[in-house]
């Protein structure tokens, strides 16, 4: 008996069947994964030819990574985690609350606050990037200016359309019975929301964990127009600036690449089952 793919078609067994997904697998795998491993063989090989594609290097050394953290790369990775540690907090703490209050309260506008956040995801970085750079050299009421501090990179990622909306669609499936029978045995606001909603959501709290340390992390347009001094850059902004040095060599950035793309790979591993369950749970409640 054969079974159906995804597709809808059926799966063929025999040796020219596991002969043909064996190649097909291969294929994806070097596409998909074969720059990825080239980058690292490549940033810990002592001479580097950006013409040669190889996986099999003759040695590995810590010449590039060495070569690296003279340039201050380390400097740079310590603000991205700055920027990522306090952006991603903010980014949650008022994901979570505006969503609690999108989905389980009652007022007059809500539907209108949700096409405004709606519509902030619908503009790109090119479009904001005037308006922002202005907001952020003067800050209405306070009248401060951000420009030239991890503030200014802070700030403006504390409030994501895409959190806010995930976080308000999972907390319309969380059913209301389990409010209203915390508030009969005497708790208050807060500690329903703390106590029954929010553990629920922990589904959707991976999602856009997940999604935001990596918007935040690739960040590239808001460095660009905070950053005044070079020790004020980000890892990103920090390799486009070394791209541009005829001194730096192909080593260094492939470490800096390396160090750019590991705290995303391992945010997800560490985030996956909260991940997978987020975007699982609406098929599963469909």
């Amino acid at each position: 008996m054969r079974n159906e793919t995804a597709l809808g078609l059926q799966e063929a067994h025999g040796p020219w069947a596991r002969a043909a997904r064996f190649v097909l697998h291969t294929v994806l795998f070097v596409i998909f994964a074969g720059p990825l491993l080239a980058l690292m063989v490549g940033a810990f090989t002592p001479t580097v030819d950006p013409t040669q594609f190889t996986l099999l290097p003759d040695r590995l050394s810590l010449d590039n990574l060495e070569r690296a953290i003279d340039r201050g790369v380390l400097d740079y990775l310590l603000n991205s985690f700055i920027v990522v540690g306090a952006g991603l907090a903010l980014q949650v703490l008022v994901s979570v609350f505006a969503g609690y209050a999108l989905a389980r309260k009652r007022f007059r506008g809500s539907a209108t606050v949700l096409v405004v956040v709606l519509a902030t995801m619908m503009l790109p970085e090119e479009v904001l990037a005037v308006p922002l750079s202005v907001l952020l050299a003067d800050l209405p009421v306070v009248h401060i200016s951000l420009v030239g501090s991890l503030a200014g990179m802070i700030v403006p990622v504390a409030a994501w359309g895409f959190s806010i909306l995930v976080m308000t669609e999972f907390m319309k499936e969380i059913p209301k019975e389990l409010e209203e029978s915390a508030k009969l045995d005497g708790a208050g606001e807060f500690r329903v929301f703390w106590q029954v909603v929010l553990p629920l959501c922990r589904p959707a709290l991976g999602v856009i964990g997940i999604f935001g340390f990596t918007m935040i992390w690739d960040q590239y347009m808001l460095p660009l127009l905070v950053a005044t001094d070079p020790a004020q850059y980000t890892l990103p902004l920090a390799l486009r600036s070394m791209r541009s040095d005829d001194q730096v060599g192909i080593g260094v950035l492939l470490v800096g690449a390396f160090l750019a793309m590991l705290p995303s790979v391992l945010a997800f591993l560490a985030l996956q089952r909260s991940f997978i369950r987020g975007l699982t749970s609406g098929a599963v409640k469909g």
